[in-house]
């Protein structure tokens, strides 16, 4: 079987689908200076988000014996949007969840719930009863989870396959906040401290019904080699305890997510096939078809496809320098304003009618709507001097970005629409979610309790 990798000729595809997309938007009345258009708008590239996921499935089919059970898990918090999790079922994908939230989500998305994994460092009895009754799969974070477990399990009969969550603390990647396999994370059973190994041993010989194990090594600025480091000892783990139980007590690891995501270009590197070429070289025995395979990732399927749009409403100069006023701020990229070295984006520049603006590169200011001075999305970005009516698009925000809005000053959630390009050329668009009102701020902040505190 083939395996599909991303090329050049992708990135090319993918950036002139943006811009037939972001020319449509601006025509369509989506987004731009018409009366009534939208100074701010998000877009999804539909055939992008499938090709990532094609990617994906086909990285791992291709490793592995035929009829080895896969289970892709989409990471809902990265885009928990219903039509995406519709879209990325429809294709064969499952949902990992961890809050009531999401689980509403992906079940409102038509997904199984065999094909849905809890993870969670802080399940609530009830979220854990609700998992067992409706056979999610759950992967229990420390060790008084287990001991809530044991009581559970005890006394509601469930189909949940449940596994442990390990911390093989290998240690951290560029990006601190992100590194869930440090020595001291928040998350999963320390497997190097003292007496833990012995004890995850013990933990499944003593309980039957454990039948996973499940590890998170990879996020943003985790580098492959480090991130296969955390799955071999996830595997070796599960060796060890097969070995103490006499059999396969565990049949399936699941291997988290968290392939890195390049944003300094339209490249998509790296691959789910470096990715699993990575894996194999460093657990070989992973693809053996002994166990099962579940998988969460999350941003690196939606992030290359989502792209904002944004009316320049102001310019000015402060300073000495160009300062571009937009809709796009705090709101919609909330790590970039606050972790800007860490979470850096691409400005490209529209003009008016939506055709990529040319011209001279000036250093300016790309700043959003929101009332404090750090709400920057760029800082002397050399661009073609920018003027009001202009737009900005900032694209790999399909992930994280629009999707997790923050609401700073009560700025609205802005629409998003899905696109494709139909066989004539044209772009065709979809609404994925509509634009908060400001009708809906009121209700969300308590408009109809406003004399409740008298």
């Amino acid at each position: 079987m083939a395996v599909e990798t991303h090329t050049a000729t992708d990135a090319e595809g993918a950036a002139a689908r943006r811009d037939l997309a972001v020319r449509a938007a601006v025509e369509q009345g989506l987004v731009g200076g018409a009366e009534g258009s939208e100074p701010l708008v998000c877009l999804l590239d539909v055939a992008g988000i499938q090709a990532s996921a094609a990617a994906l499935a086909g990285a791992f089919a291709a490793a592995l014996p035929p009829g080895t059970p896969v289970l892709h898990a989409f990471a809902v918090k990265a885009a928990p949007l219903v039509p995406v999790l519709r879209l990325l079922a429809a294709a064969g994908f499952g949902c990992e969840v961890a809050s009531p939230g999401e689980l509403a989500l992906a079940r409102a998305a038509g997904v199984a719930p065999e094909r849905t994994v809890l993870d969670s460092p802080a399940k609530t009895p009830a979220e854990l009863r609700e998992a067992l009754a409706l056979g999610i799969a759950v992967n229990a974070d420390n060790r008084q989870e287990l001991e809530r477990l044991d009581a559970l399990v005890a006394a509601v009969p469930t189909a949940s396959p449940i596994g442990i969550r390990i911390n093989p603390q290998t240690g951290a990647g560029a990006i601190d906040a992100l590194s869930t396999a440090t020595a001291t994370s928040k998350f999963g059973v320390p497997l190097r401290d003292p007496g833990a190994r012995a004890w995850l041993v013990r933990a499944f010989a003593e309980r039957p019904w454990l039948t996973r194990l499940h590890t998170h090594s990879g996020s943003q600025g985790v580098p492959l080699p480090l991130i296969a480091q955390g799955v071999r000892e996830l595997h070796a783990l599960a060796e060890e305890i097969n070995a103490a139980a006499g059999g396969r007590q565990i049949d399936t690891l699941d291997i988290g997510g968290g392939l890195p995501v390049n944003f300094a270009s339209d490249e998509q590197t790296p691959t789910y096939a470096e990715y699993v070429a990575a894996l194999r070289g460093a657990v070989p025995a992973l693809f053996d078809g002994s166990y099962g395979l579940v998988t969460e990732f999350g941003r690196s399927l939606l992030a290359k496809h989502g792209l904002v749009l944004a009316r320049v409403e102001y310019t000015k100069t402060t300073g000495g320098r160009p300062i571009a006023l937009t809709h796009a701020g705090v709101q919609l990229a909330t790590r970039t304003v606050y972790a800007p070295a860490a979470w850096p984006v691409r400005i490209l520049p529209y003009d008016a009618k939506g055709t990529p603006k040319t011209g001279t590169p000036v250093p300016q200011d790309i700043a959003g709507p929101a009332c404090f001075a750090g709400d920057l999305l760029a800082t002397a970005r050399e661009l073609p001097e920018l003027s009001p009516g202009d737009l900005i698009g900032v694209p790999d925000t399909g992930a994280y970005f629009f999707t997790a809005h923050y609401g700073y000053n009560s700025l609205p959630r802005p629409a998003v629409h899905g696109f494709r390009i139909t066989p004539g050329g044209g772009v065709h668009f979809t609404l994925a979610r509509p634009a908060q009102s400001p009708a809906q701020i009121v209700a969300e902040a308590g408009g109809a309790l406003r004399d409740a505190l008298l």
